[in-house]
């Protein structure tokens, strides 16, 4: 697919709103933020929320659609993020493929949806609600996780039955395909051979923590990893140099470190689009 987003991007955490304000050098391309985490906020947070929304082309990437809920969608919560979306014409809006709540509330984690073709039917009827209301399509990410109950098809093929059935967008996340090939014991490489790829509106590339040698907990707060990295090249390989975002939550680096991920990011799109190049001329 066409994707309205291009280059190195970077996940906006409020522990550097004042680095990027003061960068210019080797600055991301674009952000993405959690809508839920800047919808009203003021002050003095906001006046730099709005500086950077200003200078920077945004992504939005959400943290509490639930989509896999079994609580009815809150349309309430949806038109305040349509609003958002409209208001500082952001160039995407993406979820989980998970779900974060019941009739009862907030669970305050990302839950696994059972990989079942009921679930796949539920799932894709409620996104297209959600892309009906918004007027605009979103994507879901193919996330990380740690148990798989009532599960009756794999992971991958329960992402791209989603995909098909709900006819949305794909957040490539390569870190997560990576964990969950440790956790789960499948290979990394032939899931993202067969994940509908043509979809990805962007791709996320984050850190993680290796708790045992068969345990990955998706984190984001380390630097990327080298196999996560190669991960990432092969996806160019299969699907040309897409936008790729930089993911970090919490044990910060200095900002330059965060500055040079991006910059290896912008390196690899580079020589993927070099290598794309080549082999048109060849043939």
């Amino acid at each position: 697919m066409s994707s309205p987003i291009v280059g190195a991007g970077l996940g906006l955490r409020r522990a550097f709103l004042g680095d990027l304000i003061a960068t210019a050098a080797q600055a991301p391309d674009f952000l993405e933020v959690a809508p839920e985490n800047w919808i009203g906020v003021g002050g003095r947070r906001g006046r730099q929320f709005h500086q950077v929304a200003d200078r920077y082309p945004l992504v939005c990437h959400g943290l509490s659609l639930s989509i896999g809920s079994p609580a009815p969608l809150d349309f309430q919560f949806l038109a305040a993020i349509k609003s958002f979306l409209d208001r500082h014409e952001v160039l995407a809006y993406t979820e989980h493929l998970s779900y974060c709540s019941d009739e009862r509330g907030q669970l305050y984690n990302l839950m696994p949806i059972p990989f079942t073709e009921e679930a796949v039917a539920y799932v894709a009827g409620r996104i297209r609600q959600v892309q009906d209301f918004l007027e605009r399509r979103i994507g879901i990410e193919n996330v990380s996780c740690y148990a798989t109950p009532g599960q009756e098809l794999t992971e991958l093929e329960f992402v791209n039955g989603v995909l098909r059935e709900a006819d949305c967008d794909l957040l490539l996340d390569v870190n997560n395909i990576y964990v969950n090939s440790i956790n789960f014991r499948y290979d990394p490489h032939e899931f993202l051979a067969g994940i509908d790829g043509q979809r990805t509106v962007y791709v996320h590339v984050a850190g993680h923590e290796a708790r045992s040698a068969d345990l990955r907990v998706d984190t984001h707060g380390a630097p990327v990893i080298e196999p996560v990295w190669e991960l990432l090249d092969e996806a160019y390989e299969r699907f040309g140099p897409l936008p790729t975002l930089l993911e970090r939550d919490f044990d910060f680096p200095p900002f330059a470190d965060l500055l040079g991920e991006v910059k290896r990011i912008r390196a690899a799109q580079e020589r993927s689009s070099t290598a794309a190049l080549a082999g048109g001329r060849a043939s």
